[in-house]
């Protein structure tokens, strides 16, 4: 039986430095830093878009074979004003797109896209990320969710925010606990290839 430890501030810091050492994600994350933030900052012409989209589906594996469309989805849902204002439906707005005629939700790939315009507003969510809530669920009851709700943008934000609380880990940002979740995950709920 797979046993973590509780979330600390002893654990918390011990995850961050340990990101620091994650060269490849590290540099990603920095050149990603780069393109959101200085060169393409905003969403108004689908050519940084699709530059943003493709290095983030790339980068991420979030297995868009038909980047396009989704980049001239996000170009029509007129995002800037929302991302700017903390918009949680933002997330669920882009990830819902019909594509050739069938409808795909590119939820992962959303919150990503999102929070790499605002990091410490926006969390990420993947397999990893739910993986951990769900173990801390099960075993501490921090918080009334079902798995099914962490695909809602906004109960999976209140529920980080719940967890922070929980744990008495207040001090952290949101992408402070993304990492340290997202790498709980990677340690303890391996991928199998």
């Amino acid at each position: 039986m797979i046993e973590i430890l509780e979330p600390s501030k002893n654990e918390v810091e011990k995850y961050l430095k340990k990101w620091d050492y994650l060269e490849n994600y590290v540099l990603q994350e920095s050149a990603l830093d780069k393109l959101f933030f200085n060169t393409y900052p905003n969403n108004t012409d689908i050519n940084d878009i699709l530059i943003k989209s493709s290095a983030l589906n790339d980068f991420y594996s979030t297995n868009i074979f038909s980047i396009f469309p989704v980049a001239k989805h996000i170009l029509n849902l007129n995002i800037d004003n929302r991302l700017k204002n903390g918009d949680e439906t933002l997330v669920n707005d882009i990830a819902n797109i019909v594509i050739n005629g069938k409808q795909k939700n590119f939820y992962s790939f959303a919150t990503k896209y999102c929070s790499h315009h605002f990091p410490k507003v926006f969390p990420i969510y993947d397999s990893y990320v739910e993986k951990v809530l769900v173990y801390f669920q099960n075993k501490d009851n921090f918080s009334k969710f079902k798995r099914a709700d962490l695909k809602d943008y906004k109960k999976f934000k209140n529920t980080l925010i719940e967890f922070k609380r929980f744990y008495n880990i207040d001090e952290y940002n949101l992408k402070d606990i993304d990492r340290y979740i997202w790498q709980l995950g990677k340690d303890y709920f391996p991928k199998k290839y």
